[in-house]
């Protein structure tokens, strides 16, 4: 829901609802006043305004005729109702300071004149829009019942005094029915106008939400696939530093793996760049994501770059794995050997995988202690932490931590339906 699809919700065609809305607001322009204290006008005010008085106005002069046919030109009465109606009408621009007020106030003089019966009808709108149900019932009721009595205070011979009684009655309700019926659907514009802005801001937070796992996913997907390539850049081009005087075998070897690696590493930021820059295909794009099928290709990998890798995989109608489950398990074990390979250089991983439909999924990635000292390679840890979100998702857990011989290991266990 937006606000173009209601163009009557603009603020254009509402500017005047939160007048009506609360009794304590009682009109958002009231409350904008000149610098010497005077309620600003708009010019719809001014114009609404004034029908009201040419409305009153029209009214009194009707019965002001009325009342000079029936009592005579120059009599009292009818310089009264002159007097009064003349007042009456100009006393109507004072119905939105103080709505209540006037209409008690002509309900009470429309007693002994029904010249101000058009101002009066003008008041009790006015009143019925600006104001809640009770005050609304109270003068209403007070405007009923001083209307039974008008016509014994000022009777009109050519029509009967129940007529007259439930004629006025009739426009009384018919007034203050017509200002409650304004008020509910301006109401109902408001309410209707805070769904549309609180849609549409609950819009952007969700795109927004989006957004942001799209980009973390993406930023997973970059350390899990990285990571492993430039930790193959990382040990070889140090051993190189270090052996200078290694057999040109050993160094033709070392230099294949860092230019396989670096080849490597190249394409999948290709790869993961082409996602960036084309967010509807997917989470991660058309490229094909490992499996637990491709697990051996990693290991393999793992050991022509020189590393002692044992593989025990045990997994039952490894066929009948979801997509899901097998690239986690990828990916853990790939995040148990890149750190292996930083941490523990030249010993013994070994990586498991167990389990079966209905049980679940166990993979773990074990190496003991390193012989000797390693040098320090830099890690922020943001691998292991990303390895337990995706655990995480997938309704699994992790843990990891070192063990008592100085090693270090990874566990998870992943769902897998049965």
């Amino acid at each position: 829901m937006t606000r173009t699809e209601y163009p009557w919700l603009l603020p254009s065609a509402i500017a005047a609802d939160r007048e009506f809305h609360d009794p304590q607001l009682a009109g958002e322009r009231r409350v904008r006043t000149t610098a010497k204290g005077r309620p600003r006008r708009t010019v719809r005010d001014w114009v609404v305004d004034l029908v009201a008085f040419l409305f009153a106005a029209l009214i009194a002069m009707v019965v002001i005729d009325a009342s000079e046919r029936i009592n005579g030109s120059g009599a009292g009465a009818v310089r009264f109702d002159e007097v009064v109606g003349f007042l009456s009408c100009f006393a109507i621009w004072a119905r939105r300071r103080w709505p209540v007020q006037l209409a008690t106030a002509l309900c009470v003089v429309s007693v002994a004149s029904p010249a101000v019966a058009g101002a009066l009808l003008v008041s009790l709108f006015s009143l019925a829009v600006h104001r809640p149900f009770k005050p609304v019932a109270l003068v209403g009721a007070l405007g009923i019942a001083l209307g039974a009595v008008q016509p014994f205070v000022r009777p009109d011979p050519e029509t009967p005094t129940a007529t007259s009684i439930v004629a006025g009655t009739l426009v009384v309700l018919l007034a203050l029915g017509w200002g409650l019926l304004v008020r509910s659907q301006r109401q109902l514009y408001v309410a209707l106008r805070e769904r549309a802005r609180r849609a549409e801001t609950e819009a952007e937070l969700r795109a927004e939400q989006a957004q942001r796992l799209a980009r973390e996913a993406i930023a997973r997907e970059m350390h899990d696939v990285l990571a492993h390539r430039l930790t193959l850049l990382s040990v070889h081009a140090g051993a190189l530093e270090f052996r200078p005087d290694a057999p040109p075998a050993e160094v033709a070897r070392a230099a294949g793996v860092i230019r396989d690696s670096a080849h490597e590493a190249l394409q999948d930021l290709r790869e993961i760049i082409g996602v960036l820059r084309a967010p509807g295909e997917g989470e991660y794009g058309d490229r094909p994501q490992p499996t637990l099928a491709t697990l051996d290709a990693l290991v393999d990998e793992s050991r022509e770059a020189g590393m002692d890798v044992v593989l025990d995989n045990r997994v039952q109608e490894p066929a009948r794995m979801p997509a899901a489950i097998g690239r986690t398990v990828y990916r853990i074990a790939q995040e148990g050997l890149t750190n292996a390979r930083k941490h523990a250089p030249g010993a013994e991983v070994t990586v498991a995988v167990r389990g079966g439909p209905g049980d679940g999924v166990v993979v773990s990635v074990d190496n003991p202690a390193p012989a000797g000292d390693v040098d320090a390679v830099p890690g922020s840890g943001q691998g292991l932490i990303g390895l337990r979100e995706r655990a995480t998702l997938a309704g699994g857990s992790l843990e990891h931590g070192a063990t008592g011989d100085g090693g270090f290991h990874v566990r998870a266990w992943l769902p897998w339906a049965a």
